[in-house]
Parts: C-alpha cells; sequence; structure tokens
C-alpha cells in the first residue's frame, strides 16, 4: 500500500485534500493539538468529515500529540475515546507513554507515534511497537539507510512535502523558554524564522540562520517505497486549501507515472518557502538553509524591464488580474507587487517600492491556479436501478443494494409517473456526492407516485445508502475506566547529577559527560569523578552511530539521553538509563511507565507542576545551561575547508539576546546544540538536583519554575 497523507487545519482543505485524490488526511482538534493556531476541528465537524471520508475509502487520522499535564488527563483520555467512537482510524501521540496507557486501557484503538517522539533509528522503532503503536511517524532526520531497518520493524510514515523544524523532532525549546510559548503543547511562535547572526566570518550580518527550505523529494519518493516506507506525508496544516489541493496533485500524478512538471509548478504558486530541499533524508544539500528569504516565495516568472517610467516584466506565463509577486534583489526580498495590466510578451506590475532593471519576479498569488485546484471534486459512482408497479411499494437499488418505499403505488387517474420522472427525481442528490448512472427503470404504464413521495423517499434511500457506506468499522469504547491514582510524592532525595563537557573536578552523586568530541579520550574525561557515570548519548543517533558507540558505552555506567531508544539500548547493553529531560516526562502515568532507572522531569514543568511527581528516582533541572535546541545540520552550510573548528559562537537574535551555539563532533560529522540566552537557577527542595554545566551562560532566569508553559 502507498499513501498520500494530507494535511488539514480546517474543514476547506480537509475536503479540498480528499477530492484532489488524497488516501489519507490527518488533522487536530481544538484541544491537545500540536498546531493550536489552525482553525482546528470541534467533534460535529469532525463526525462530519470521517463520514465523507469513508465515502471514498479515506482514512482520517486525529493528533492529539501536544505534551499532556496530571490535571488535563482526564480530558485527555476522554478525548480519545471519543474520537475512536466517532470513527478516526488513527490518533496520533507524542507521548510514547502515555500513548502505552491509551493501547493497554483501551485495545481497540490505533495509535501513530508522533514525530514529536523522534523515532530516528531501529532501536526506537522496536520500542514504539513494544508499546502498542501501530506507526512510527519518522523524525524528519532520519536517513534513508535506517528508514529501510525501521520499515522491517513497523509501518512507517515520512514527510515528503512542506515545512522542515529546525530542531530534531521533539527536542526544541526555543520557542518554549525564549518566549514562554511552548511548541511540544501546540504554541510554537517559530523564533527559528527570525533573522540571528553569528560571530563567524561571512555569518556577522542578521539574516535567517536558522530557517530551513521547504521540504519537497519529489521523484525521490520512489527511493522511499523501495525503502518500504507506506505513508508519504505532506506538512501543512497552517497552509490553505489550493495548496493541499496541489501538494497531493503533485504526488498522486509522480505515483501514476506521470509527467508533474504542471503540477509542480502549481504547487510552488501556491506555497514555496525558499525553493526547497531534498532534507537529511538523502543527507544535506545546499540548499537546506533559506538564510535570504522567509515565507513564501512562489515560482520565478521573469525580471524586470523598466520602461518610459512603466515596470514591465517579460514572461512566457500569461497573469491575470488578482495575481500577486514577490520582487526578489540581489537575492533578497525586496517587496510585494501586483498585477498591472497585459503587455505583449508579458505583463506590467504594479508596486508601491521602487523597481529596477534585472529585479526578479516570483508569482506567489496565482488566480486561476487556485481556481483550478479548489473547482476538483470527488464523487461516488451510484448505479441506480427502479421498479414500481400499481399496488406496491416503489422500490430503488444502488449499487446492488435495495430500499423500499413505506408507500404504495397508486393507479393513475391523470397522467402517469414515467421512467423519466424518476431519472429527473434522482438527479437530485442533495448533499451527497453521487454520479449516478441508471441502468434498469422499469415503471408500469398506468402507476402513479405523487412528486411529494417520491421527493422524500429520495431523500430517505440516499441518506440510509450514504450512512451504510460511510458507518464506522471501530468496536465502540462502552466505558471510561477511572485514571490511575498517582502515588504520593517522595520528598527531596538529596540526590544531585551534574551535566558537563569533563567530569574531572566534578563533585555530584551522579555524572553526565557530555564530549565535544565522541572519538577523543572519554575515559579520561571523567577519570577522577567518583559518583555513577552516564555517558550523554545525543537524541538523535544513526543505526551506525549506535554500532560505533556501544564500546564507548561500556566505559559508563549507563546512558543519559533525551530520546527513547536509549531505553531498549540500555536494557539490551545491560547498563542503566537515565531518562532525560527530553523524555518529556509531564505527568504520573508517563512516569509510572517509564523505564528509566533514574528520571529526569520535563524542564517545562513548573516547580508546582513538578513536586506531585518527585520519587525516590527523580530529578528536576534547577540550575545551569538550558539546552533549547538540538541542530542535526550544519549551519554554515558544511563549509567544511573553511570553518574554523571552533567548539561555540555566539547567536545574536533582532532583540540582542546572546544564545550559545555549541559544536560537538560525532564519528567525523558536526552536530550542534542552542542553550538559552539566559541560565537557570532555581531553589530545590522536591527531588534530586539536576544541573547542566557543559557551557557557560551570561545572566540567571527562573525559567518556567515559577511560570506555567502554555
Amino acid at each position: 500500500m502507498t499513501e498520500i497523507l494530507a494535511p488539514a487545519g480546517d474543514e476547506k482543505s480537509a475536503y479540498a485534500a480528499i477530492d484532489a485524490g488524497a488516501d489519507a488526511v490527518y488533522l487536530g482538534l481544538t484541544a491537545f493539538s500540536a498546531r493550536s493556531s489552525a482553525a482546528n476541528f470541534g467533534f460535529e465537524e469532525l463526525e462530519k468529515l470521517i463520514s465523507y471520508a469513508h465515502l471514498f475509502g479515506v482514512k482520517i487520522y486525529v493528533a492529539m500529540n501536544t505534551l499532556v499535564k496530571d490535571a488535563e488527563l482526564e480530558s485527555f483520555v476522554k478525548t480519545a475515546v471519543r474520537v475512536h467512537n466517532l470513527g478516526a482510524d488513527a490518533l496520533i501521540v507524542q507521548d510514547i507513554y502515555l500513548g502505552a496507557y491509551l493501547k493497554e486501557t483501551y485495545p481497540q484503538m490505533c495509535l501513530h507515534l508522533s514525530t514529536q517522539a523522534g523515532v530516528c533509528n531501529a532501536y526506537g522503532a522496536r520500542y514504539a511497537k513494544e508499546m502498542g503503536f501501530s506507526r512510527v511517524i519518522l523524525a524528519r532526520e532520519t536517513p534513508l539507510k535506517d528508514i529501510a531497518e525501521i520499515a522491517k520493524i513497523i509501518e512507517t510514515e515520512t514527510f515528503v512535502q512542506g515545512a522542515l523544524c529546525t530542531c530534531f523532532s521533539g527536542q526544541c525549546y526555543l520557542s518554549s523558554f525564549a518566549g514562554g510559548n511552548s511548541g511540544n503543547r501546540g504554541k510554537c511562535k517559530q523564533p527559528c524564522r527570525k533573522k540571528y547572526s553569528i560571530d563567524r566570518e561571512g555569518f556577522q550580518t542578521p539574516a535567517y540562520r536558522l530557517s530551513l527550505a521547504d521540504l519537497s523529494v519529489g521523484e525521490d519518493i520512489k527511493a522511499l517505497i523501495a525503502a518500504g516506507v507506506t505513508s508519504f506525508k505532506i506538512e501543512g496544516r497552517m497552509r490553505r486549501p489550493e495548496y493541499v489541493s496541489a501538494a497531493v496533485g503533485y504526488y498522486k500524478k509522480i505515483l501514476s507515472g506521470g509527467n508533474a512538471e504542471k503540477e509542480f509548478c502549481a504547487l510552488k504558486r501556491t506555497y514555496n518557502r525558499g525553493n526547497y530541499t531534498k532534507g537529511l533524508i538523502f543527507g544535506q544539500d545546499k540548499s537546506l538553509i533559506s538564510s535570504a528569504v522567509q515565507g513564501h516565495i512562489g515560482e520565478y516568472v521573469g525580471t524586470v524591464t523598466v520602461v518610459n517610467s512603466k515596470y514591465f516584466c517579460r514572461a512566457e506565463t500569461p497573469c491575470a488580474e488578482g495575481d500577486g509577486f514577490k520582487i526578489l534583489r540581489g537575492g533578497s526580498e525586496l517587496c510585494g507587487a501586483v498585477y498591472g495590466g497585459a503587455a505583449k510578451g508579458g505583463f506590467y506590475l504594479k508596486s508601491s517600492v521602487r523597481l529596477k532593471n534585472g529585479d526578479k519576479v516570483f508569482i506567489t498569488t496565482d488566480v486561476r491556479t487556485n481556481s483550478a485546484l479548489l473547482e476538483k471534486k470527488r464523487v461516488f459512482g451510484v448505479n441506480l436501478s427502479a421498479e414500481i408497479k400499481v399496488g406496491e411499494p416503489p422500490k430503488v437499488a444502488l449499487n446492488g443494494i435495495g430500499f423500499t418505499a413505506d408507500f404504495i403505488a397508486e393507479k393513475a387517474v391523470g397522467r402517469p409517473i414515467g421512467g423519466q420522472d424518476i431519472i429527473t427525481c434522482f438527479e437530485k442528490t442533495d448533499k451527497y456526492p453521487f454520479a449516478v448512472t441508471y441502468r434498469d427503470i422499469n415503471v408500469e404504464e398506468n402507476a402513479f407516485v405523487p412528486v411529494s413521495l417520491l421527493n422524500a423517499f429520495r431523500r430517505k434511500v440516499y441518506a440510509e445508502f450514504y450512512k451504510r457506506l460511510t458507518s464506522g468499522t471501530n468496536k465502540k469504547i462502552e466505558e471510561i475506566l477511572p485514571l490511575p491514582e498517582a502515588p504520593k510524592p517522595c520528598a527531596n532525595n538529596g540526590k544531585t547529577c551534574v551535566i558537563a563537557s569533563s567530569l574531572n573536578g566534578v563533585k555530584a552523586d551522579l555524572g553526565v559527560l557530555k564530549p565535544t568530541d565522541y572519538s577523543a579520550g572519554l575515559k579520561e574525561s571523567a577519570r577522577t569523578f567518583n559518583g555513577v557515570k552516564f555517558l550523554y548519548l545525543p537524541p538523535y543517533l544513526t543505526g551506525d552511530e549506535i554500532e560505533k558507540l556501544k564500546p564507548v558505552i561500556a566505559l559508563f555506567d549507563g546512558v543519559y539521553c533525551n530520546g527513547y531508544y536509549a531505553a531498549p539500548l540500555a536494557k539490551e547493553l545491560n547498563k542503566k538509563l537515565f531518562a532525560g529531560v527530553g523524555f518529556n516526562i509531564f505527568n504520573h502515568i508517563s512516569l509510572s511507565k517509564c523505564e528509566g532507572e533514574y528520571i529526569a522531569l520535563s524542564k517545562e514543568l513548573t516547580i508546582s507542576e513538578a513536586k506531585p511527581l518527585a520519587r525516590e528516582n527523580t530529578f528536576y533541572l534547577t540550575s545551569g545551561a538550558i539546552q533549547v535546541m538540538d541542530l542535526i545540520y550544519c549551519p554554515f552550510g558544511r563549509m567544511c575547508k573553511s570553518c574554523d573548528r571552533r567548539t561555540s559562537y555566539v547567536l545574536t537574535d533582532e532583540n540582542k539576546r546572546e544564545f550559545i551555539l555549541r559544536r560537538y563532533s560525532l564519528g567525523g560529522f558536526c552536530r550542534f546544540e542552542i542553550f538559552n540566552c539566559a541560565e537557570l537557577n532555581l531553589t530545590n527542595t522536591f527531588t534530586g538536583a539536576l544541573s547542566e554545566r557543559t557551557v557557560c551562560v551570561n545572566g540567571t532566569t527562573k525559567g518556567h519554575g515559577e511560570k506555567p508553559v502554555l
């Protein structure tokens, strides 16, 4: 099976996706959705959409993919049960342990593990399957080799089109700590799309240093099919219906073996952020970062020529009234423009900014293309036969399914009913997307049926037929079980844990070595430390990288990691697991199912929210640097020959706040981390104290210790 999976932030986009030929649609509710800024769906809208989708065999996946606090658990579970009972084909969940609870308690549910869970290798895939998930939505950074391994283990979904997150899936806290709006809670304000400067030669000028171009794998989708991927996901729950339609049409055309040039043109005109990249699936390419352009750039159509103070654009593509354009000069955005009238060989532009010869013109709104995309309609073919005899109830069959009227056909006194009358009546398909053809219409010569009764019969037949076709197959959950009781919190366990790039000289009960270079002298970096020693494993590791690190892991008592994959890995290697802050333990259910010998509570919880989760083995981040991003790509474009190889840089935003950009080496490849502009400084009196001393940051903050995350 090959599934084109489309996004829907509202009803218009959902129906556009289905009408364009999508095989499945994913969407969110007004609560618990990682895209809370989208219009999203209420239960009534969702039920209606599920029926419409199921008519065409299209599946509906509902994203309930935010982190859930203890106070929200009851509402979350009730919502999940209701969504299942309405007929949703799967729920998308971020918290692997909360998902495990749902599956254990309500085995009827079908669960997909969100990309926010960061599955990027076979260990993570096996763990997801063990927890009861039927599909994993892979981290966007997962390379093709690992995708093929994962697809052998569990049904797999990969992104093929749309926006790319700057940070590794599920590990972004920049919006949360820099602005108080959590991406893990659906409130991301996208600070990564703002301008930054970096204190490295060639990067000091403010630009979109962290902003990635949109993903578009195009024909390379065939490589993903060969790797065993089941579902191909188009990102874009914040996008307009015409974009959704264009993206679906593009990939349907590729999979049909046709020439998709026209469809690709439509896609670029509906939304295209800085042209396209193949993403990290196929290795970092030069087009990954879109530092000069932000937002919709559209499709290039020509260049400006100034003629008699008018702005002429020579273009092969005809344009029309209502079309909009973006003007670029020297590769950077200059201004917008609108259609100013037809001209031989092109058209004129209207702009409030003075244009120059050579300015490049990109079309961003193509009214005719948009109209054509939204005119697509999907219809369900119906073969209708009818039989009307005097003294008997009229009978109709739709696709072989019979319906009988609750009245009797009379003998005609005046004009009898004819076959054409039946056709005229049933041509009105009311609100249903039926395309009716007529096979056997048998009407006795002197039979009569009042038009009002025939119309009422038609409405009843179509309603019952539609209901029969769209009835859900989900086994209903009749009873919502009470949540498991939370144990009483423990007192402060008195333990301290420090994360540092060298543990020598560190005094703590537990120490986590977070190397700058994973290939150099790690044993020596912890030689004088007397506590329990853990090796920090990045949340993203490929299968090959894990194999190379296994001998290194053997030198330590255990592993500290922010990725779920570490749980089965630690078990296999018979090592202690310290489940890091990136496990995002937010509630007592998830805490009870987490298998870490030591567990760090989420750094997005306030002290008052975290206190009830205090256990003998729990820790809370109270001091030191706050890591807000994991970058799997090189923000310098892998200009390795000219690289200064510094360990850290200063990333400065438009408000002059300075964030630390830290480099570390893993098997010859550089990875990067971003730390908050101020260090955390909290007083911990309720559980083990966790401190990160990997980098030094100026200024202090209480983070989310006292202020709840949105």
